[in-house]
C-alpha cells in the first residue's frame, strides 16, 4: 500500500488538483473547404518566393517580420503572423510577407515602408483572387493612421505624400509637425 497516497490531505488535493483532461474537437468534415486549399497554397507560394521562414503561427491578429544577418553575411528570413483562415488573417499574412517583398529600410520614413506593405499585401489579395473586405480596409486605414501618428510623435517632419489621406483621424497637436 503507497503511505504516500493515503497521507494526502484536503490541502494537497486543492494545491494539486488533478489535470482536467483536454476536450477534444471531432471534425465533422475532415475535407478542406476550397478557399483553405487556396490560403495553404498560397502560404507556399510566398515561402517559395521570398525565402522566408515561419517563426510562429500567431492566434493573434497580428504579425511582425524580420531579417537577421550572421557574421558571415548570410539572411535569415523570419515572419509570424495568423494562419490565413480568412480575408483577414490572409491580409495580415501578406501584409508581412510584402515586408520581405519590397526589401526591409527600402522606404523611408519607417510609416511610408508600411504603407508600401500594405499595397503590396493587398495587390497580392486581389492577384491571388482573394477577397479584400471592407474590415480589411478599415484594418488597412487604422493601421497606417497608427503609423503615422507614431512618426509624427516621433519628430516627422514631412508626411510622405501616400500618407497624407490618413492625417484625419490624427490628434491635432501631432499634425503641428508636419
Amino acid at each position: 500500500m503507497n503511505m504516500k497516497a493515503i497521507a494526502l490531505t484536503l490541502w494537497d488535493v486543492l494545491r494539486h488538483p488533478e489535470p482536467k483532461p483536454k476536450k477534444r474537437r471531432v471534425p465533422t468534415n475532415t475535407k478542406p473547404r476550397p478557399i483553405q486549399v487556396k490560403y495553404d497554397a498560397l502560404v507556399e507560394t510566398m515561402k517559395d518566393s521570398y525565402g522566408f521562414r515561419i517563426r510562429k503561427w500567431r492566434s493573434s491578429m497580428s504579425g511582425c517580420a524580420w531579417e537577421l544577418k550572421d557574421k558571415k553575411g548570410n539572411v535569415t528570413r523570419l515572419l509570424e503572423s495568423p494562419y490565413p483562415k480568412g480575408p483577414m488573417s490572409c491580409a495580415i499574412f501578406l501584409h508581412e510577407v510584402g515586408h520581405h517583398a519590397i526589401g526591409f529600410h527600402t522606404y523611408k520614413p519607417r510609416c511610408l515602408e508600411e504603407y508600401k506593405a500594405w499595397e503590396w499585401s493587398i495587390n497580392a489579395m486581389i492577384a491571388n483572387d482573394i477577397r479584400v473586405t471592407d474590415n480589411v480596409l478599415k484594418r488597412r486605414d487604422n493601421s497606417l493612421r497608427y503609423a503615422l501618428a507614431k512618426a509624427l510623435r516621433r519628430g516627422l517632419k514631412t508626411v510622405p505624400a501616400e500618407l497624407e489621406q490618413y492625417l484625419a483621424g490624427i490628434p491635432s497637436h501631432l499634425k503641428r509637425a508636419s
